[in-house]
């Protein structure tokens, strides 16, 4: 009974002593929280600096390549084909022989008739094979011109005051996905549809390596405005919209709020036409977590 007892003692001692070792532990925590709790809050955050850049907006189209000039080739004759001296592809000159045709009847001789080209390109397609029998009527061969080609594009109605001819405009086609070709509105019709708000408009490109093949699928890149030399900042650093945009920009270590006027957009960067100076660094990232006057950590970025 007695070693009971001093059991039960000596277990009651063990956990006040704990008791007392936890309570102290707190205690000395206590003050270094409240040390924390004076310390000014630093946000970590990445800016970058206003730079002046020329922006352009563009408008996108899409048509497919078109030969510039092109004929269908008729025989004068009737008669059936006696001979092919030009295959597609090969080159061609105005007025040379493309192929003959055997025009001999019952109880007549003829001179084989020949077929001659309309016009200087290449063979696009020959319809006809030897022996096959054709009249005026029958067209034996196509003849183009891609020295220059075009593509057709119907220009939305909003555009047209921004949009003329002479204008330049860049072409892309996906044989050729890392190269741009540059071309010209050459015509845009003064007349609209008035079903789709839109008018035909004609580009032509030259073409005297001839890369670009009727019948390629195009994109069509056109500029309608142009800011140059303007201050221009990321579209990620901009807060709130129209009139109530803003951005935080870094002085002396800490974000100060600033509203600012937008202009032209062009991928990512956004002009600004007041609000912020070139040289100045502007949050990028982190901004969603900055009050004015907060201390900032921050990292520069580059502009791409």
């Amino acid at each position: 009974m007695k070693r009971k007892l001093n059991l039960n003692r000596w277990l009651v001692l063990c956990l006040a002593a704990l008791c007392l070792f936890a309570a102290g532990c707190r205690q000395k925590e206590k003050p270094a929280n409240n040390i924390n709790n004076n310390m000014p809050e630093v946000v970590p955050v990445k800016v970058m600096e206003v730079e002046k850049r020329t922006l352009r907006v563009r408008c996108e189209f899409v048509g497919n390549i078109l030969s510039f000039y092109e004929a269908e080739v008729y025989p004068k004759v009737s008669g059936k084909i006696l001979e092919k001296v030009k295959d597609e592809g090969q080159i061609v000159a105005q007025n040379e022989v493309i192929m003959y045709i055997d025009r001999d009847e019952v109880g007549l001789t003829f001179e084989k008739a020949p077929v001659e080209s309309p016009l200087s390109g290449l063979i696009g397609r020959v319809y006809v094979d030897i022996g096959q029998q054709v009249t005026p009527n029958t067209p034996v061969a196509r003849v183009v011109n891609i020295e220059k080609v075009k593509i057709n594009v119907d220009i939305p109605e909003t555009f047209l005051a921004n949009i003329g001819p002479g204008q330049d405009a860049d072409i892309t086609v996906d044989t050729y996905p890392d190269k741009i070709f540059h071309g010209k509105i050459n015509k845009i019709s003064p007349v609209l549809d008035v079903s789709t708000r839109t008018t035909p408009a004609e580009i032509i490109i030259e073409n005297s390596n001839m890369f670009l093949k009727p019948g390629m699928f195009a994109r069509v890149s056109l500029v309608t405005e142009v800011a140059e030399n303007v201050p221009v900042i990321f579209t990620e650093s901009i807060i709130g919209k129209n009139s109530e945009s803003y951005v935080y920009i870094v002085e002396n270590d800490a974000a100060r709020k600033r509203k600012i006027s937008l202009g032209l957009r062009e991928g990512h960067l956004r002009e600004v036409k007041s609000g912020v100076n070139p040289g100045e660094l502007v949050v990028v990232m982190g901004q969603q977590k900055l009050t004015d006057g907060v201390k900032v950590l921050f990292e520069k970025m580059e502009q791409q």
